[in-house]
């Protein structure tokens, strides 16, 4: 009788997973195994708390025998699989530059037992690399690529699985309980496909034209589920395609979002270097702030605290609930590069620091599309000013009163623009840390300053 071992990351589901089902394969009993890092147990995060309770769905999910096993997984999976004589190792295929070097270094202390690491499907729609011009070259704009994923095509989801067999006997550690209250929103994979359906049948028609605004639930929150892999793309797609609203522009758009992920991946697939340097070397010479002031500044955006209230409503949404809506997301990221200038990593490591959701491709390239050294081909000019972003996307400032109780007193969209109404201000709400008009010309004038310049940095 054959036994394999099945390795979760990012996939912690059963449905629409190859890996899984090529574990299966010749009637092999399956060992399902999650190795926790010693860093998840010794510093524990909101994200940290999240992943616990997503591995504790799929405790329960894999009949009670997830096998737990804490260390270094160049050391822990062969010596697992050495133990219960398995001689294939099965994973989803990893496409982050850490993820990479770490399989390359499991696969060779597995081999040299004889044992296979092997790669069945990832977390996207169509893997990162595969996706090409017709010079057989990756793509540097989003607009092509998505053209191009889109002919391409993606296979379907991968059946379910039915009755896996899975083994027993299996020493493993203590899962640690997730700290949860509560009103924590329901976790794992039937709590995803269940979350994806509500938004189906109740927000994918209309989509397009209520995605950007925070002040309602519009969007189908599924950026953590898909972090986790509670949820595959293929999934989404397949059922967006079969559903009354397919074709709509809500679903186009949708898909579009969908499209962007994928797109992010196979940038980060492509250029490595790009999760914490610039992509393009456009901007290599711009002159960023530093110092104590800047320091202050940018404690002031963390916490919440800039003046521009829609700004800080969704920086005290992201460390309240580890998660932020994507409009805010380019607003806050354009207000400390362009308000505050301040290199993009300094946020992105923020918004990694505690987003549930926090997905190095996406995250760390978004913020370079914001800055102006990502994939835009033509973005130094884009600054978003806080208070039009909000009066246009939180028009009677429900969204800003909802995270800024200092300025709950004001009524409409006068909670953008405190400083012009009478009393506005003096709830314990602060000043303006920066006059954006005039930073807004700064950060034109800096960049006009270095166009057409290259090299490294001085």
């Amino acid at each position: 009788m054959t036994v394999s071992v099945l390795w979760f990351r990012r996939d912690l589901r059963l449905g629409d997973h190859p890996a899984l089902l090529e574990s299966m394969k010749a009637d092999a009993r399956v060992v399902p195994v999650f190795v926790l890092d010693q860093r998840l147990l010794g510093h524990r995060t909101p994200r940290t708390e999240r992943l616990f309770a997503s591995l504790a769905d799929l405790h329960e999910t894999t009949d009670g025998r997830l096998v737990v096993r804490s260390g270094d997984p160049r050391t822990v999976i062969p010596d697992l699989a050495r133990e219960v004589g398995a001689s294939s190792v099965h994973v989803s295929r990893e496409t982050t530059p850490f993820g990479r070097r770490r399989d390359e270094a499991v696969e060779a202390a597995l081999a040299t037992d004889g044992r296979h690491l092997v790669a069945t499907g990832t977390p996207y729609a169509v893997g990162p690399g595969r996706i090409r011009t017709g010079a057989g070259t990756a793509y540097k704009v989003f607009t092509p690529f998505a053209r191009a994923w889109r002919e391409h095509g993606w296979p379907g989801p991968a059946p379910h699985p039915g009755a896996v067999r899975w083994a027993s006997g299996v020493d493993s550690e203590i899962l640690p309980r997730a700290a949860t209250s509560t009103d924590s929103p329901a976790v794992g994979e039937a709590a995803a496909l269940a979350r994806w359906r509500t938004f189906l049948d109740e927000r994918l028609a209309d989509y397009r034209t209520e995605r950007d605004r925070p002040d309602l639930d519009t969007t189908s929150r599924l950026s953590i589920p898909l972090k986790y892999g509670e949820i595959h793309p293929r999934t989404l797609l397949a059922e967006v395609a079969a559903h009354d609203a397919a074709g709509s522009a809500g679903a186009e758009t949708f898909t579009t979002e969908l499209a962007w992920r994928e797109f992010y991946a196979d940038v980060l697939w492509e250029n490595p270097d790009s999760a914490w340097h610039d992509l393009r070397d456009n901007l290599t010479h711009l002159p960023y702030d530093r110092g104590p002031e800047t320091d202050r500044l940018v404690d002031a955006w963390r916490e919440g605290r800039t003046g521009y209230p829609f700004v800080d409503a969704g920086m005290r949404q992201l460390l309240a609930e580890g998660w932020m809506h994507n409009r805010l997301r380019m607003v806050t990221a354009s207000f400390l590069t362009k308000d505050l200038h301040v290199w993009w990593p300094v946020g992105a490591r923020h918004f990694l620091d505690h987003l549930l959701d926090g997905d190095i491709a996406s995250n760390n390239h978004g913020w370079q599309w914001v800055a102006g050294t990502g994939t835009d081909a033509a973005p130094y000019f884009r600054v978003f000013n806080p208070v039009k972003q909000g009066l246009r996307f939180d028009p009677d400032g429900g969204y800003v009163r909802r995270w800024i109780p200092e300025l709950r007193h004001l009524e409409g969209a006068a909670a953008h623009e405190p400083w012009r109404s009478a009393g506005g201000l003096g709830h314990g709400y602060p000043e303006r840390i920066v006059d954006h008009d005039q930073e807004r010309r700064e950060t034109l004038a800096r960049h006009e300053s270095v166009r057409g310049r290259n090299g490294p940095r001085a």
